[in-house]
């Protein structure tokens, strides 16, 4: 029996966990990837107050540091599904059951992916995330970026760095991503960026070999070689184990508000996967603080 149990290691899972713990509770955080949530997958962190760049590897190492430090429990297992019997939260997982007083929710967002066919397959022949992780298989080669938003710049700036040719693909008119960003990629010869265009097809023969892109202004569709594709269009919240424990809105996300909590007595919700406005570390961090808080009052008072 723990006091908090921590569904998700990302920033707002682990600084529950911090938060918890100098609290004298009992701290579990499970997490089925890897500690550090997506934050691990970001090449550089220059929004983060105190810091002027660091790598989300970086960040997340010393984050998991410090709930260890502090005395918290991290188990590498995914959590399944969650019951609730007289107050108690059991936490069915595929490494066994945990038991806790309370729950924080704190499960995050997976990368959205562009539906199309073969394209789970090729995840690690061809497709890939995080050019951070998986770029140094691409030096002197050519790919493409799937995106206009930071994550999507910040990629292609990663591997303009190393590869022979880099093709920015936007389904948009413009970028959404910072200007700065857009204009280090601007200035590179070998970055070209695609707009109002959207991947129709994937070529493939066991690994990826090329795409099928199409204007969606003029209709004109191509056929583009390359030997890998990073996709960053987006997350969309990876709620499956909430979905029927508590609340969940019509894009999957969490129903919970500032004080992160939900419609579950003990149970709270934190991160990426709450409904929100604005999804940053920070703002994460600033959830993981708030839940852990609730789950410790809601502790004592029951």
């Amino acid at each position: 029996m723990y006091d908090i149990i921590v569904i998700g290691g990302g920033p707002a899972g682990l600084t529950a966990a911090i938060y918890g713990r100098r609290q004298n509770k009992t701290v579990l955080v499970l997490e089925k990837n890897s500690f550090g949530g997506q934050t691990v997958y970001s090449p550089k962190i220059e929004n983060y107050p105190g810091f002027t760049e660091m790598s989300g590897v970086e960040f997340s190492d010393k984050l998991v540091d410090q709930v260890l430090y502090q005395g918290a429990e991290l188990e590498p297992a995914e959590a399944l599904s969650v019951t609730v019997k007289d107050g108690i939260k059991t936490v069915h997982t595929d490494s066994g059951d945990f038991d806790c007083k309370a729950l924080i929710l704190a499960c995050g967002a997976k990368h959205r992916l562009l539906g199309l066919s073969g394209e789970e397959d090729l995840i690690g022949n061809g497709i890939s995330f995080c050019a951070l992780c998986d770029g140094a298989f691409y030096k002197d080669k050519e790919v493409a970026v799937i995106g206009g938003g930071n994550s999507a710049l910040q990629e292609a700036v990663l591997l303009s760095q190393s590869c022979k040719k880099v093709t920015v693909i936007q389904n948009l008119a413009f970028l959404t991503g910072e200007t700065k960003l857009a204009d280090i990629l601007n200035s590179k010869d070998n970055v070209e960026i695609i707009y109002n265009t959207v991947v129709t097809e994937l070529i493939y023969d066991g690994e990826l070999n090329a795409i099928m892109i199409n204007n969606t202004e003029t209709g004109e569709e191509k056929k583009l070689d390359l030997d890998g594709m990073f996709v960053a269009i987006g997350l969309v919240p990876d709620t499956d184990v909430a979905k029927d424990l508590t609340t969940l809105d019509e894009r999957g996300y969490i129903v919970s508000g500032e004080d992160t909590l939900t419609n579950v007595e003990g149970v709270f919700a934190a991160g990426d996967c709450r409904t929100k406005g604005v999804r940053q570390i920070a703002t994460a961090i600033a959830d993981g603080a708030s839940a852990a808080l609730g789950a410790c009052k809601y502790i004592e008072n029951n």
